[in-house]
């Protein structure tokens, strides 16, 4: 039994993703999401926040070294282009004219994987930028996301976008033949009905560790599935922590493996806000009158919605996915200050001017009512 070496995920990635996943699940529900597409769009945000919503991102998404550059260094990392590799990526900024951006905020967008910052207009055409970023975002997910951004998303009072999208295509290095796929049995929650269920039998990356057993699908660029199940004793389906996946990938070698894997296809789409405040992190000022993105733009900002769409189809040649996150913000109701008094009720002088020249000038010492503006 040789062991095998594989690259493991980043260290803040891991934990980010399983912290985030327990609170997508549906009760016997199938579910899918993207972290690298949600991490892109939270880093992100992190880059550009402070105080209160900068601490909850960064414990989210940077927990260990509380800098979410590093996350994002990680995640250009895993997508970076190669010859033969079928992958596509955007990073999209999108912004009316009047918005003050910080110039290093735009420039870290810009650094970022097939990065694209955009000049639109949400007051004058907000059905218009609808329109043209799901027509980005199906173009790079092979129209698999075909719709992001639903009717009434984006409004005329919508100040930023912030938009990830990512398509994948892998094939199995050693596919399954078609013909030996036969129905089994699945026992789903719902009751044992039978499915679907590709055969193949060789050597394979598998490890077992903490009552959990793991094979791994091989595909090439680094591309990897893998498929997690209880022990032979579990039935239910597994809940994992870092630690967890970690020893499993600890234990990895190669062994020979008689696999049967149902072909299967699964789709979500969700709204991120709920389940980013119910994460240990807590992540809830992004999205109040307190938040603070002025690493962004000197103009209050706070994000309106997160919303996720995700699919991911396995068959006999191997696996596609796509997936799409956008932040929509809007100006905030920040707290104005407290105004200063200046209640004008005794002699004044006044000055009136323009550029370097004083027009008038005197002083009023009682006034006299000119009558209403006509």
């Amino acid at each position: 039994m040789k062991t095998t070496r594989q690259e493991e995920p980043h260290e803040e990635h891991l934990r980010f993703a399983l912290a985030l996943d327990p609170e997508l699940v549906r009760e016997g529900a199938s579910h899918v999401w993207s972290p690298y597409s949600v991490g892109a769009v939270l880093g992100l945000l992190a880059t550009g926040a402070g105080g209160a919503t900068l601490r909850e991102l960064v414990d989210l998404v940077a927990p260990v070294d509380a800098d979410p550059r590093g996350h994002l260094a990680a995640l250009n990392a895993a997508v970076e282009a190669a010859d033969g590799l079928d992958l596509a990526t955007l990073n999209g900024l999108y912004v009316p004219a009047d918005l003050p951006l910080r110039p290093e905020f735009e420039e870290r967008v810009a650094g970022q994987s097939s990065a694209e910052v955009d000049r639109v207009d949400f007051r004058g055409d907000a059905e218009g930028v609808r329109r043209k970023v799901n027509g980005r975002v199906s173009e790079v997910t092979q129209g698999l996301v075909p719709e992001l951004l639903v009717p009434g998303t984006v409004h005329p009072d919508v100040r930023m976008l912030l938009v990830n999208a990512l398509w994948v295509k892998m094939v199995w290095r050693e596919p399954f033949e078609v013909s030996r796929t036969r129905d089994l049995a699945f026992h789903a929650p719902g009751g044992t009905r039978r499915v679907p269920t590709m055969r193949r039998t060789g050597q394979m990356t598998y490890a077992e560790h903490a009552g959990l057993r793991m094979v791994t699908l091989e595909g090439g660029h680094g591309l990897a599935l893998d498929v997690i199940v209880p022990g032979s004793s579990g039935t239910g389906t597994p809940v994992l922590a870092p630690d967890e996946l970690r020893g499993l990938y600890r234990a990895r070698r190669r062994e020979q493996v008689s696999l049967a894997l149902p072909r299967f296809a699964v789709e979500t789409d969700t709204s991120l806000l709920e389940p980013l405040a119910a994460t240990p992190a807590h992540v809830r000022a992004l999205a109040t009158d307190q938040a603070d993105f002025s690493g962004i733009s000197a103009e209050p900002l706070k994000v309106d919605a997160i919303v996720h769409q995700a699919v991911l189809r396995v068959d006999e040649k191997g696996a596609e996915g796509a997936a799409a996150t956008a932040a929509v913000m809007l100006m905030s109701a920040a707290v104005p200050p407290r105004p200063k008094e200046f209640v004008v009720d005794r002699p004044f002088r006044f000055v009136l001017r323009r550029r370097g020249a004083v027009l008038f000038t005197g002083r009023v010492t009682d006034p006299v009512d000119p009558g209403p503006a006509s």
